[in-house]
This record gives C-alpha cells, structure tokens and sequence, in this order.
C-alpha cells in the first residue's frame, strides 16, 4: 500500500484508505492553507503550476509518516493504534480536501499544460472518503473509518460453537462440506461482524457524501468514477458493457455448478432449480468458488494430476519459500530482486500474540524501494496464487518510482489489480515443472483440459458479478437511491439478481451482510477488480502472442521471457502519467478494456457446459 492522494493497491488493506495517509504536521498546515486558499483573483497558469507543486512537495514530505502509521494500526491493532491511526488520517484528510477544493478554482483555465491538467484532475478526483469542511467532520470520518476496519480485524465466528478468527474461517469454508456447519460459518460471521457496523457506516456515508458534493460531484460514488479518464456515467456503462460480453459464461457455470451441489446435498439444502444457496459454494461471500472444485470436477476429466497446495507440502514449502517462488517469477521476466528491507519489514505469517487484518495487500511505503506485503500465508493454493498476485502490486509500484508524487499509479485501479492476476494465470503446469514443484511425468495430458479450465473459471468467472454488485450497491448507497432502511434488502436483492445466489437463512434489516466484506468497512473501491478480471486476459493474451506461444492459451506461460519482460516493464513504468488507453495500448495494442480475452480462453469449456446443462433450466 501506498498512502497517497490517489489509491492503488490490492485490496488497499486500510480504513478510509486515503483518508487514513500522512499526517499534515503543524508548522505545515499554513503553507498548504495559502495554496489552497489562493487569492479570489482570475486565476493564471502560473498560479495553477505553482499550485500542483506545492501539493505534490507537500505530499511526498509526509507520505512516509502516515504509511508507517498505518502499517502499525494494520498489523498491531490496539485502542491506541486505532486512535493514532485516525487522528492521521483526519488531519490528511483535512489537507486533501483543501487541495481539492483548491484544484478546483482551475477549473475552466485555458492554456494549462497537460501535466498541469492532468495532476489537478488527480488531486480532485482521488480522494476516497472527502471530508465537508464543517469543523469536526473529517476527524468524525476518520474515527468512523478506523472503527470499521478494525471491528473487522477483529471479528470472529463460530465452528461447532467454538469462536475462529477471520482467515480460519475463511479456510475452513473452502474445505468443509458439511452443510450445517456451513450455515453456522456463514451465519455466524455476517451476525458477529456485519451487523455491529450499521449505524457507523450510515454515518460515515453521509458524512462522505457531503465532502463530494462540496468537490462538486453529485455524490460519492459519481466522484469514484469520474477517476478513469472519461465522464462518470460513461464509466458505469463501460462496465455494464463488459459484464453483458461475459455473462454468458457466467450463466452457464451457474447452471453446471446448481446441478453438481443438487447431486451433492440433495433437493432439501439445494434445490435442481433457481438460486444457489451462498455457503455451499466454499468462500464466505460466494465470491470464487474453486474450493468446491472436488464436488464439480467432470468425470473422468476432473482430477488434475496434481493439487498445487499437496505439491508445496510435499517440496516442504512455508509461507517466507512460497513467497521467494512469486519473486522468482517477476525476476524471470528480468525485474530486479526485492530489497532486503522487504523481507524483514513484510508481515508474511500472522503474529501470535496480536490483532492484525489479515487480509491480504502490497504495501509501498517510501514511494521508492520500502516495498512489503501483509498477508497471514498458509501454505496452500489459494495463497501461493494470491503471492503471485500481491508481489505485482509491489513491482508495479517500483516500475513506476521515478514519476512525480501524483503519478506515483497505475493507469487505472483495475491496471493495478489485473498485473498480478495476469502474472498468475501463467501459474500453469508448465510453470510449476520449471520451478520444480511438479514432476514433468505428472503434467495433465490434453484430455484434462475442461478440468483445468474449469479450476480457473471457478475462480475467475465466478467472480465477475460479485466484482460488479459490491460497488453498484455503494452508487446505489452514495446515490441515494438505497436508504439505509433498506441496506440489507437492496444487497441481497442485487446478490440474487447478478450471482444468483442466496443467504442460507432469511435476513431483514436489522443485519448488515455488506459489512461482513472487507472493503465495505475498508472503503476501497471495489470496481478495480471486476475490470481486472477483465484486464488480466487481455494481458495475458498479449503476453502469449509475444512469447510466441503456439499451444492452447490456458497452457501458455510466459515464465522466463525477458522480451515480455521488457515490455511490460514499459508499460508499468508510465505509472499514472498517461489516460489509461495510452498505457493499454503500449502493452497489448489496443485502446478498449474488451472481454473477448476472457472468453477466448474459456471457449473450450464454454462448448463443453452448453453439452453438460442440456435439459437443464438454468437461470434463476
């Protein structure tokens, strides 16, 4: 994680995520105050470039402070980490507000120069959580932040009646097959983590809210869109756009996958038609289903030679060696080691002794080489991928260190997240031989294709609507549009409407199922990742082509090419310098965020469901 104006790491692991940042020291607040405050006056080019260089100085000189802070709240949680953490954040948020606002006096000044241009959109558009300038509120904000985040950290469910913290429980939904017990989990954790938050996040919506409309924008979620280079509402029907290109595949997946649990639980916990129960498909919020890939594997097709969590057991792998794989990889490509400073600054196993949010992010906090990530590793599949993941945020960040403080980004969000997503497509069997982790004997002859195929889709394709839901009910949340009243039905609504799924129990409106995911009480954005999804196939793609890749495109690894290497690297180094399209563009040769990536490589499974649901009635 950065702490920066503007957001760009996995999962941004933090509250508020740019409203918890640097703190504005004292002795700096009037040089600010004076530059945001500038006199009513016409204002002139030289004013706004003196304007944009003050705020980045001013930036980049309290940037470390504040990500230091934040790691400490992150990975020590305490009453007083909370409170130091919040206290931070308010008074950035303070200093960003009166930069936006300051940004904004340019609006409409001709003869500006493009970076000029392009920084002042950045220092308006980019903050998370805007505070109103009413005395009080952003320290109201920040306190509301930190509170959710870390009631998250700290939440806990039940197994069998016996309390289990956040990541053993989310490993235990990835191999219990019980149903009940499912139900408990599921239960257990949307009622101990989700419903206690209600009342904060009401809170902190309006307060947010406020802020963007002071910044000039309808709300805040029209404000979260106007950051991707094109009018707000052309964003949302960009992605409307891209989720009619792939739903197709989603339906048929949905079908298949109905069937195999009816076959598996029966009519009496899974029904042969309609809406999939939410806890059967092994991830707390039905988000990715591969953990329930044993109970959909095709015959006679289905067993893949290999599992990739039994190989690193076998090679006696632990989470530090897991993590040397990853770096192997993007050192193959020809990218430098990570520093030392990495290695002992990363929080890579989850401590014994204190509260820290598990969940997973990549961390960058000097803006030049004090790269870490935060994970509480277990030596498994999931998480060996997810390394690969985290480690491309951390290369990213330090590809593109040379730019000015407001570049310091990716293109897009959804840029930052689809560069490990893409790096770890090519975890590929052809990959796990050259590592040494699979025997070369035991590579899944063609035949095991739909298998391997269906793995991926059960995590790739699967995601897709909830990747679209979780922010369209925050616009919908921001917008008004859903009252607090009505914040449980309006996200269960939009689950059954995408997903196709359903709780295991009824819920009303004194619950608040948001919540029990991370970034809803965490504030990140979230419509980064359902475009990575997107993105990481037209990478990828991209990548195969210049390797030469002659073979079926789910086998392709590119491990070990420097020529892709080398232009990736390119691309990545352009941070948030140029209008994403330009950076596409640089990679792949094309200007559109486009899904027919993402269906090119699933074609062959996409023949095979069509066979398998025949006779049945999907949909839901």
């Amino acid at each position: 994680m950065k702490l920066s104006i503007k957001a760009a790491t996995s999962a941004l692991a933090l509250a508020a995520l740019l409203a918890t940042a640097p703190a504005l020291a004292e002795e700096q607040q009037p040089v600010a105050a004076t530059a945001a405050n500038a006199s009513a006056a016409a204002p002139t080019t030289a004013e706004a470039d003196a304007f944009v260089a003050d705020a980045e100085k001013q930036l980049a000189d309290l940037g470390i402070y504040g990500a230091q802070v934040a790691w400490i709240n992150a990975t020590y949680i305490t009453d007083d980490t909370d409170a130091v953490n919040a206290r931070v954040g308010a008074e950035f948020t303070e200093m960003q507000v009166r930069y936006a606002s300051g940004a904004a006096r340019f609006d409409g000044l001709k003869g500006l120069s493009y970076d000029t241009r392009r920084k002042l959109d950045i220092l308006k558009q980019s903050i998370v959580l805007p505070a109103p300038a009413t005395p009080g509120a952003a320290k109201e904000l920040n306190d509301l932040a930190t509170r959710l985040q870390s009631a998250y950290g700290k939440g806990k469910g039940t197994l069998r009646g016996e309390e289990i913290n956040g990541s053993d429980i989310e490993a235990a939904m990835g191999t219990n097959r019980n149903p009940a017990e499912l139900k408990e989990m599921w239960v257990s954790w949307h009622d101990n983590v989700g419903r206690p938050m209600r009342g904060d996040y009401a809170k902190l919506v309006e307060i947010a809210n406020k802020g963007a409309v002071d910044l000039g924008y309808k709300d805040l979620g029209a404000m979260w869109r106007a950051g991707y280079d094109m009018p707000a509402d052309d964003f949302a029907k960009m992605m409307d756009r891209l989720w009619t290109q792939v739903k197709p595949l989603y339906d048929a997946l949905h079908c298949y996958t109905r069937t195999k649990l009816n076959e598996k639980y029966g009519d009496a916990v899974q029904a042969k038609t309609g809406p999939i129960r939410a806890d059967l498909l092994g991830n707390m919020w039905a988000q990715e289903w591969g953990n329930i890939y044993d109970i959909v594997a095709p015959k006679g097709a289905g067993d893949l030679g290999f599992d990739i969590g039994d190989l690193l057991v076998a090679k006696q792998y632990d989470p530090v060696k897991m993590v040397k794989a990853g770096e192997g990889f993007y050192t193959s490509l020809g990218f430098d080691k990570l520093p030392d400073s990495f290695w002992t600054r990363s929080q890579i196993t989850k401590p014994r002794d204190r509260e820290v949010v598990c969940h997973a992010s990549a961390w960058d906090i000097d803006n030049v080489d004090d790269l870490r990530i935060k994970m509480c590793t277990k030596v498994n599949s999931d998480d060996f991928v997810t390394i690969h993941h985290e480690l491309g945020h951390n290369f990213y960040q330090r590809a593109y260190n040379k730019q000015p403080y407001l570049y310091l980004n990716g293109a897009n969000d959804g840029f930052h997240e689809a560069i490990g997503d893409f790096i770890a497509l090519s975890v590929t069997p052809d990959y796990l031989v050259r590592i040494g982790l699979l025997d070369p004997a035991k590579v899944p002859s063609a035949d095991k294709d739909i298998g391997l195929l269906l793995r991926q889709a059960m995590d790739k394709v699967a995601f897709l609507p909830f990747g679209l839901l979780m922010d369209k009910w925050r616009w919908g949340v921001f917008s008004g549009q859903i009252s607090p009243a009505s914040y449980n039905k309006a996200w269960t609504d939009l689950r059954l409407q995408y997903q196709g799924i359903v709780p295991p129990e009824a819920r009303d409106e004194g619950d608040f199922d948001p919540g029990a995911k991370y970034h809803i009480p965490g504030n990140t954005p979230y419509a980064r990742y359902f475009l990575a999804r997107i993105l990481q196939f037209q990478f990828y793609k991209a990548a195969c082509e210049q390797a030469g890749w002659k073979g079926p495109l789910h086998r392709c690894s590119f491990y070990g090419n420097k020529e892709v290497g080398a232009k990736l690297d390119a691309m990545l180094k352009m941070g948030a310098s140029k209008p994403w399209p330009d950076a596409l563009q640089a990679f792949t040769g094309s200007r559109e965020i486009d899904g027919s990536a993402m269906i090119a490589y699933f074609k062959p499974l996409m023949t095979w469901l069509e066979k398998q649901n025949k006779g049945q009635r999907c949909g839901w």
